[in-house]
């Protein structure tokens, strides 16, 4: 079964897909080895190990496909990529998710955040305005040529301008071919329900 059949099922089943943050080879075998089923590019610890900074956009597309390929190497699990802002504009993303995909990852993350981005859990976050939010996700679904490779758009609307963005958001990215919506920020059970 491909990697990418593999964590969609994960993601759709029952349970909760727990993915612990790989952030080079060493770290995905242990992640494998503790008997977690898949993997997710950590793109703040990949900037922390590359570069001991924080991820402040200091990593380009290629330092993180470098990353990702190296981590979907070392293991036999699927592995989510951290693609950041997509690297640009909705012509970027396509081609971000065409890379990715050809490196062997399962899925991205995409997040909705300006350029250059800060790691979803620093201040001074800032979100694209809506429609090119929306085209960009459209771009990086449109880009996917296995129909299983996971988009998952994340929105960092919480924190600057608050829940009823957060629902519009996600749920536009959904109607344009997201897998899934990661809502960053999150601190409660009722934000959760909400």
């Amino acid at each position: 079964m491909r990697v990418t059949t593999r964590l969609r099922q994960l993601i759709e089943g029952p349970e909760i897909a727990v993915m612990p943050g790989a952030f080079d080879p060493i770290s995905a075998k242990l992640i494998e080895r503790a008997g977690f089923q898949c993997i997710q590019c950590t793109g703040s610890g990949i900037s922390a190990a590359y570069l001991g900074r924080p991820d402040y956009s200091f990593l380009s597309l290629n330092d993180m496909l470098e990353a990702t390929r190296h981590i979907v190497e070392s293991v036999s699990l699927p592995v989510m990529a951290d693609g950041d802002t997509g690297f640009g504009n909705a012509v970027n993303a396509y081609y971000t998710v065409q890379a990715f995909e050809r490196a062997g990852a399962a899925g991205i993350n995409l997040e909705d955040q300006v350029s250059p981005k800060r790691c979803g859990h620093l201040d001074g976050k800032q979100i694209l305005p809506f429609d090119e939010a929306i085209m960009k996700i459209r771009a990086a679904c449109d880009a996917r040529s296995d129909p299983d490779f996971v988009i998952n758009a994340r929105t960092d609307a919480l924190a600057v301008v608050g829940m009823n963005e957060v629902i519009r958001r996600g749920n536009a990215f959904l109607d344009v071919g997201a897998t899934l919506v990661m809502v960053e920020g999150v601190s409660s059970k009722e934000q959760i329900t909400e």
